[in-house]
């Protein structure tokens, strides 16, 4: 019987299907009961027979792998593999997947979700109506905004699907341009220059790679109009928080929302969070009921893919 370490938290909730079909064919299914992202050290304490794993955010690298000696395939439950050390795992013949596209209606209901918020301030409203306040605040509407994409790949291209409904003129930045997915979308692709420059609000989809690595830095946010609105939902990483903490003193950016952070998870001592024109999430854009369930189907199935031999798993890395 295969040993599968479920490592992100309250697989058997919002996976329960995944799991059922997991064990109808021969798994036994180790869950992380932990409630929250598992350390390196709580990590080595499950994985020393394990022969695959749902990865969450955890770390897999060789201090991990030299414990899991059995380890045959990891199947990561998103599409970001910055937590996995690939060169690594393939030097090992451990299997890598992931699941591109699978989230991407959630994230980028999410991402404008974020905008929405930074522009008619409902997080700061909420709070003070309930203390008793009737502050009147005049707002910025979304519709017919230019907004900027940094990265077209699912995510932002479902969120320039979204955003058509409130008439933006919508621009895309992406090393690799989509042309045809543009065109269908009326999303104009341009340089990563035009985009700052040109965009109202702007929202950051590119991947964490050592490229990416403060793709938003103080010379990108020089580039952008003063009073711009800026969204990330994709890796903290992506973004230089202390050139956004000088942007937002200055008001070169008019608001600032992110779903992630470039260390995780944050502390109250945060510095971003003295600012009332800062919003954030936990890092919980993709998760919703209707992500887990079909993700988790398509992790178990990649596993599955492995046991029983296939060349090509579901959605193989290394």
């Amino acid at each position: 019987m295969w040993k599968v370490l479920a490592a992100l938290p309250n697989y058997s909730k919002y996976c329960s299907k995944a799991k059922a079909y997991l064990q109808e064919n021969g798994v036994e299914v180790i869950e992380n009961e932990t409630g929250g992202p598992l350390d390196p050290e709580q990590l080595k304490e499950l994985v020393g027979d394990i022969d695959a794993a749902v990865c969450g955010v955890e770390v897999w690298n060789s201090e991990i792998f030299d414990v899991a000696k059995n380890l045959k395939v990891l199947a990561r439950f998103g599409v970001g593999v910055d937590n996995y050390d690939l060169e690594e795992a393939k030097k090992r013949g451990i299997i890598c997947t992931n699941c591109p596209g699978v989230n991407s209606t959630s994230v980028a209901e999410h991402a404008v979700m974020l905008i929405l918020n930074l522009l008619r301030e409902c997080p700061q409203l909420n709070q003070e109506t309930k203390e008793g306040s009737w502050r009147r605040l005049m707002v910025t509407e979304l519709h017919g905004k230019t907004v900027g994409l940094l990265g077209f790949g699912a995510v932002a291209r479902k969120t320039a699907e979204i955003l058509n409904g409130f008439s933006c003129k919508i621009l895309a930045y992406d090393k690799y341009p989509n042309a045809e997915a543009a065109a269908k979308l009326g999303v104009t692709m341009c340089s990563r220059e035009e985009v700052l420059q040109q965009s109202d609000i702007i929202s950051v989809h590119v991947p964490a790679m050592p490229e990416t690595y403060h793709f938003i830095d103080r010379e990108a946010l020089a580039l952008c109009k003063d009073g711009v609105y800026m969204v990330n939902t994709s890796r903290g990483t992506n973004v230089d928080e202390a050139a956004i903490a000088e942007a937002l003193e200055s008001k070169k950016l008019a608001g600032f929302g992110s779903d992630v952070f470039e260390f995780e998870p944050v502390t109250k001592d945060y510095p971003l969070f003295r600012f009332p024109n800062y919003i954030c999430t936990p890092h919980t854009a993709a998760e919703s009921y209707e992500n887990y369930a079909e993700t988790g189907m398509r992790t178990a199935q990649a596993i599955l893919d492995v046991m029983n031999g296939k060349d090509d798993p579901w959605n193989r890395l290394v």
